[in-house]
């Protein structure tokens, strides 16, 4: 393996220097981009240079990050100039405040945020870049939008919404509550946020769409009816869960790309564990599925682009347990035997690989692939961080950073938990 590294990667300093991965991307019209943790500062600015250059060179249609769609809703309108009242890029970042607040709300995303707002002014409103969340958390706030935008508009869909809120208020926005409620006493909301779901489809076309109105409702009851199964299934299986929430993702952003057009071209931001094709790794057997592979298996691999990211030490930001403070950690030195650990003893530099139909079968050797959540205990990491991977057939290019930095949270009060 090793040698086999020796002879494909290749070292870069700057974005520039990813010149043949650019290439190498061709005409996909879908790119993942990854990272091995949600608290690396390189993980967040290396994307978002690779994102500009995929942007401005080949005519990408939006980011879609794994976010929630109301806070991620907040940038969407910044860039295109839809909120006017909102001239701060830290005020519409204080809208991520669910932990873990650092993912979003953090310096190294201000630069990418702000770069997308000047390149849309520079552009007419169907070329306009746009920003989004895939990820199925949000059930309140966009049970919220929901509520707020039909009453303003006196939408037919009211009368399902109303009934579908009526139905979670009970469990007074405790995600815990309901998940025990659904998934053990089968006393669920399933009927009424499918009602939704369906009444806000039938009735979109209704809807103004001068600041995307009819996207963002289908979008939030696309999140409501999924996060229902989510918190119903997330007591009795993890795998279930785990396979309803990419599930989720890959439908929210189907949603965006019919928005925009067939021909739209789009930027995924994931951890490695969703955009990694998970039939090259131990998900597999247990049943998981994740957006790589469904994302493959709907669009043809010719038309998709996965790249990882690793590192093999340095420091990050994570909290010890769920919903605790951030704190910047230490990253031990990859494991022996590890990818990243190979990856450093090939050389200590920073550097990529393409993987090829010429070179796939020299990767395609199970290997422990490290993986770092927003919960981390560096003590404990060769107990179960390290996710066993064909490097080769997970991605179609990974980029290693020897030694990576913690990311640059902004500190915000009223943290939501």
């Amino acid at each position: 393996m090793i040698k086999a590294i020796h002879k494909y990667a290749k070292p870069f300093a700057t974005v520039d220097d990813l010149d043949p991965l650019i290439a190498a991307i061709g005409d996909s019209k879908i790119v993942l981009l990854g990272e091995s943790s949600h608290g690396t500062s390189e993980y967040y600015s290396l994307r978002a240079e690779l994102s500009k250059r995929l942007i401005k060179e080949k005519g990408f249609s939006f980011i879609a990050v794994e976010g929630d769609w109301p806070s991620c809703q907040s940038i969407n309108q910044y860039i295109k100039g839809f909120n006017h009242s909102t001239q701060d890029v830290r005020t519409v970042l204080e809208d991520f405040n669910r932990w873990p607040t650092w993912m979003w709300a953090n310096l190294e995303i201000i630069d990418l945020v702000e770069w997308l707002k000047n390149y849309n002014q520079q552009n007419k409103p169907s070329q306009k870049v746009g920003f989004y969340g895939l990820d199925v958390y949000s059930l309140w706030e966009s049970m919220d939008e929901i509520i707020r935008y039909l009453e303003k508009t006196s939408s037919p869909s009211l009368r399902e919404a109303k009934k579908a809120f009526s139905c979670f208020e009970p469990f007074n926005r405790n995600h815990e509550s309901y998940a025990v409620s659904a998934g053990y006493l089968s006393e669920d909301c399933t009927k009424e946020a499918l009602e939704l779901l369906a009444s806000i489809r039938k009735n979109k076309w209704k809807l103004d769409d001068d600041q995307e109105n009819s996207l963002n409702m289908e979008v939030n009851a696309i999140v409501t009816a999924n996060a229902e199964e989510y918190y119903r299934t997330m007591v009795t299986s993890d795998s279930k869960s785990w396979n309803v929430r990419d599930q989720h993702m890959v439908e929210a952003l189907n949603a965006v790309r019919r928005f925009y057009g067939e021909d739209a071209k789009v930027i995924i931001w994931e951890h490695n564990t969703h955009v990694g094709d998970a039939r090259a790794t131990d998900m597999k057997d247990e049943g998981m599925v994740n957006v790589g592979q469904l994302i493959r298996e709907e669009y043809g691999s010719e038309n998709v682009f996965i790249v990882g990211f690793g590192t093999y030490s340095g420091t990050v930001i994570a909290a010890t347990e769920w919903r605790a403070d951030f704190q910047i950690m230490d990253v031990p030195p990859a494991g022996f035997g590890s990818w990243e650990s190979l990856m450093h003893k090939s050389g200590a530099v920073n550097k990529y690989l393409i993987f090829t139909d010429g070179n796939r079968h020299e990767f395609s050797t199970t290997i422990g692939h490290r993986a770092i959540g927003v919960v981390y205990r560096p003590e404990y990491e060769h107990f179960g961080n390290y996710v066993p991977s064909i490097m080769g057939h997970r991605y179609d290019g990974f980029i290693f950073i020897d030694k990576t930095n913690a990311l640059h949270p902004l500190v915000l009060e009223n943290i939501l938990v």
